[in-house]
């Protein structure tokens, strides 16, 4: 077996550093000033490559990120396993069930993403190939197929960071933005590693989607079946979390090999392992967690960096290139999906903010471009214009989410919130206890069936957990027969497992109904408490509270001093 002699060891491991710390100084960086991580992780690799460190040294800049050698081999190898777990980490972010309980309007949304952009975007690469960035010997039916596939990804974790940070995550809005992207990614890839895994093995296209369609079957299926089963068997024998994390990476890389062995892309086999996984009613959020931290905190940051090293942006840079795929790219994706949230029965801005939100790609975006451009199916000027749409789509999402839901009128909890909706010492084995002790609570305040309004919740809870973290959780449900918006919150001694992401149990659990048809209530009132309880001295005075009255000081006082804080800063 071949190895890496001394110099070229020497090589691998101080580039693989600089890589990796350059990439994750500048993507804290870019967090601190409010954007998402990886531009800051882009601008490392481009600095550290031809772009940059190339054009400045080029002779120091080819020694320590070598284009041929073992050391560049195994930098590959690196990124190839960075790449496949990061669509691990993706497909676990997928709750199949939220997919099929969402409804026909996340169905709705999620083919109009895919079909859109795949419709339009194919078209136009096909009547007009080589002004959208063929290669000169290229085929434009493959080139057509790619270039609207790649306008239709969405970056599911983008989504999800942003959303969390606007405390959207876990409300109406989220779970259809999150479902219909879960959707719209798994056909994107699918279409994608079709094309490109036929391409690459010269396997025939009825062959390579009967493959395809026989493991997705057996993987959605079986698998699913299989990975439920083992679950509690792993954490029962193995360690934890390191035996539970050592058998998430094992099966999600069989699988890549197994995709890869078929003749398609391996990092799909990695994503659909990820779905089949996360779906286990075993796998506990704080597992989830460990797995993205570390995929997030060292293999992404090499994996997004490295991409600066693969080609010279500057010279490969056409501005009205770049400026023409981003103005389709975004416009068709946005169009595409927010009429079909429109018409699914979301509000104007909702709509429009769903199309923003789904119009971001991310690091996935930029996965589907380098996979596409080693294929020889775009050339370098596209592939540059492909990573910049990524970048400026998932930079944009936020702002535009927060200026398009951000309400006139604000609701508080304060405001809600009376000495009668206060529940101190909740006495709850679980979750659903819970809920039903405080559903009983909200039904007497404003005559509702308290069984009824404790199951709608608990179905809300079903498709997604509600806690928070920091020992807060927030059950919630929008009901045909609440006429006004209402808030019951429970205070319980030894905590309640709503399967929070930091695994600790919830002391502070907010019940939230809000009316069916007032989609921005909702909203306002989950961020309103997300950012009462961000506060540890108002948890703990909180949770120490011994009477309705204390608790409702606690609140008042430190939304109080969440204000000042904010008016002083602007």
């Amino acid at each position: 077996m071949g190895e890496l002699n001394s110099s070229e060891l020497t090589v691998f491991f101080l580039g693989l550093a600089v890589l990796l710390g350059s990439a994750r100084l500048l993507g804290e960086a870019a967090r601190r000033i409010g954007q998402p991580v990886v531009i800051g992780e882009m601008i490392a690799g481009l600095l550290l490559g031809p772009t940059g460190l190339g054009v400045v040294a080029p002779v120091f800049q080819k020694w320590l990120f070598p284009e041929h050698g073992p050391a560049a081999i195994s930098l590959d190898a690196v990124v190839a396993l960075a790449v496949a777990l990061l669509l691990l980490t993706a497909g676990m972010e997928v709750d199949l069930s939220s997919v099929w309980r969402q409804g026909s309007s996340a169905l709705l949304v999620a083919l109009s993403g895919l079909f859109g952009p795949l419709l339009i975007g194919g078209l136009l690469a096909w009547f007009a190939p080589d002004f959208w960035g063929m290669p000169p010997r290229g085929s434009p039916v493959p080139f057509a197929i790619f270039f609207g596939a790649a306008l239709a990804v969405s970056a599911l974790p983008v989504i999800a960071k942003v959303l969390l940070d606007l405390d959207l995550f876990q409300t109406d809005f989220g779970m259809l933005v999150l479902v219909s992207s879960t959707l719209n990614n798994l056909l994107a890839w699918l279409v994608f590693s079709v094309l490109l895994g036929g391409r690459s093995e010269g396997h025939s296209l009825g062959y390579t989607i009967g493959l395809t369609v026989l493991f997705v079957t057996g993987t959605m299926t079986i698998g699913r079946w299989a990975a439920d089963r083992s679950m509690p068997w792993v954490q029962a024998h193995l360690s934890w979390p390191s035996g539970v994390l050592g058998f998430l990476m094992v099966v999600g890389l069989l699988s890549a090999a197994i995709t890869q062995w078929i003749g398609i892309q391996a990092i799909f086999g990695a994503f659909l392992a990820g779905i089949a996984l996360g779906d286990s009613s075993h796998l506990r959020e704080h597992t989830r967690q460990i797995v993205h931290r570390f995929v997030e905190g060292i293999l992404a940051p090499i994996f997004v960096a490295a991409i600066g090293l693969e080609v010279n942006f500057a010279s490969n840079f056409r501005v009205w290139l770049v400026l023409r795929v981003l103005a389709l790219g975004i416009f068709v994706k946005v169009l595409s999906c927010g009429l079909a949230a429109r018409f699914g029965g979301q509000t104007k801005e909702q709509a429009w903010a769903t199309g923003f939100a789904m119009s971001a790609r991310g690091e996935l975006g930029i996965v589907m471009g380098l996979l596409a451009w080693h294929a020889h199916v775009i050339r370098e000027r596209l592939f540059v214009a492909l990573v910049t749409l990524a970048i400026v789509t998932s930079a944009m999402t936020g702002p535009i989410l927060k200026r398009l839901l951000q309400s006139k009128k604000s609701l508080s909890i304060t405001e809600l919130l009376e000495s009668k909706l206060c529940v101190i010492d909740l006495d709850a084995a679980d979750s659903a206890e819970a809920i039903h002790k405080l559903a009983a609570v909200a039904a007497d305040r404003a005559t509702l069936d308290a069984e009824w309004t404790a199951r709608s919740v608990l179905e809300r809870e079903s498709l997604m957990p509600t806690g928070i973290g920091q020992g807060v959780a927030i059950p919630h449900a929008r009901l045909i027969n609440v006429k006004a918006p209402l808030v019951v919150v429970g205070v319980s001694r030894r905590g309640v497992d709503f399967n929070a992401p930091d695994d600790e149990p919830a002391r502070l659990i907010f019940l939230v109904l809000t009316p069916r048809d007032d989609h921005g209530a909702q909203l306002q009132i989950l961020r309103s408490i997300s950012r009462i309880v961000h506060d540890p001295q108002v948890r703990e005075q909180a949770i120490g509270a011994r009477t309705p009255t204390e608790l409702l000081a606690a609140f008042r006082v430190g939304e109080a001093l969440k204000k000042e804080n904010t008016e002083a800063k602007s």
